[in-house]
This record gives structure tokens, C-alpha cells and sequence, in this order.
């Protein structure tokens, strides 16, 4: 289990990360143009760190952070219509103290959950190159070294195949890859669990294919999971 120092110093790591010359560009772009709605922002234009608790059980893996949202605030899913959902989500199962993030000095905890991501800067197009993601899988594999985590929760392909090759590395999982789905859940060694769920994004949340009610169900699992 990890202290708060060894947190800060893996945070430290990430925001310092300059191994991807494509994104880093393309994060202070962003920062520098900025979207007409946030013109008076002083975006934050690079990596973004994990966020939550150093003593999580749950571990969200998103994909990574979005232009104007994560990479305008500076916190993991806070300022965009993807984390609209999952901080009220999370709020629900009593894993945040608030239902909403707008700023990453907005007052929102986390409680027994951390939310890191496969990539830790803003891809063009919201896709990371392969070459890319393997450089920032030392942080995800250093994230759960440090973390208690009992359930894995994948938001998404990407995450779950991550999380997968990741079990697998390290002898949690032996066996025929699982597919991933909304709801699909995984029974990891030493009684660890891996869910997958619908990226709340707005290409799903939009068009109906990802529901609250859907989500908030996953998150309920993940917390009977944990009990």
C-alpha cells in the first residue's frame, strides 16, 4: 500500500513525462488556441496526473484526457460532459463527495477510488498511437504497484485491453482473452476483479448506448465486489 509521498512523486513522474514529441505538441497547442468558451482558462497543457486515493480499492482506467477537459483543468474527466457522468455516477455509490467537477480546485474528493488513464495526455483525434500508450504503460504498472486495488473498472476498449495485458503480465490472468462489453466482468487472482463499462463519452451518452441507469449498475457491483 502505498503513502502520500510515493503518490506524489508517481504524479511528479507523469507530469514531468516528455517521451511523446506528438503529444506533448499537441497538448500545449490546445493550451495555446484554446476553445472560444474557455478563452479566459490558463489551460493546464501537459500530462495529467492520477487523481484520488492513495488507498483506492477501486481503480477507474480511462483512456485519456480530453482537449478542453482534463487537459484544460488539470484533473482526470473534470471539466467535460464524460466526467459529468461519472462524478454523479460516482457520487451515487458513495465513492465522491460530490456529483460534479467543473475545476480542479472545485472541493472534489474521492473515497476508496483513484482514476488514472492508459495515456496521460490529450491524443489528437482521442487516439493515442500504439508506440505511444507503451510509453506511459511504466505509469499504469507503477499505479498498481502502489494501489490496494480489489476491482479493476476499464472505461472502454482500450482500458480494458490495457488491463488485460497487464493481469496477464502479471500471472492474475491465464487463459483465452475475454471480451470486453458493457457489464463484463473478469475473476482476477488473489480475488481481484476486472469490470468493463461503456466509455461515458458523449458518442455513447448521446446516442443512448451507455444509460445511467447502466452505469450507476456497475458502479454498484464494483462496491459489492469490494465488500
Amino acid at each position: 500500500m502505498t503513502g502520500m509521498n510515493d503518490w506524489d512523486n508517481l504524479n511528479h513522474q507523469i507530469v514531468s513525462c516528455r517521451k511523446c514529441p506528438r503529444l506533448a505538441q499537441h497538448c500545449e497547442q490546445v493550451a495555446r488556441e484554446k476553445r472560444r468558451a474557455y478563452r479566459d482558462w490558463d489551460y493546464w497543457g501537459k500530462p495529467v496526473p492520477n487523481f484520488g486515493d492513495p488507498r483506492a480499492k477501486l481503480l477507474i482506467v480511462g483512456l485519456a484526457p480530453g482537449a478542453h477537459g482534463a487537459n484544460r483543468t488539470g484533473r482526470m474527466f473534470t471539466g467535460d460532459r464524460s466526467g459529468d457522468w461519472l462524478f454523479r455516477a460516482l457520487h451515487k455509490s458513495g465513492f465522491a463527495n460530490q456529483a460534479s467537477s467543473s475545476a480542479g480546485d472545485d472541493g472534489l474528493k474521492l473515497v476508496n477510488c483513484a482514476i488514472t488513464a492508459v495515456c496521460h495526455c490529450a491524443p489528437p483525434a482521442n487516439k493515442p498511437t500504439t508506440d505511444e500508450v507503451q510509453n506511459c504503460r511504466p505509469f499504469l504498472q507503477e499505479t498498481i504497484d502502489q494501489l490496494p486495488v480489489r476491482v479493476f473498472l476499464a472505461l472502454g476498449q482500450l482500458g480494458w485491453k490495457a488491463m488485460l495485458a497487464e493481469a496477464k503480465r502479471r500471472e492474475w490472468w491465464i487463459g483465452k482473452q475475454p471480451k470486453f462489453g458493457h457489464g463484463a466482468k473478469v475473476k482476477l487472482a488473489a480475488d481481484r476483479w476486472l469490470l468493463g463499462s461503456y466509455h461515458p463519452s458523449q458518442q455513447n451518452t448521446f446516442t443512448g448506448r451507455l444509460t445511467e441507469p447502466m452505469l450507476d449498475r456497475v458502479f454498484r457491483e464494483a462496491r459489492r465486489l469490494i465488500r
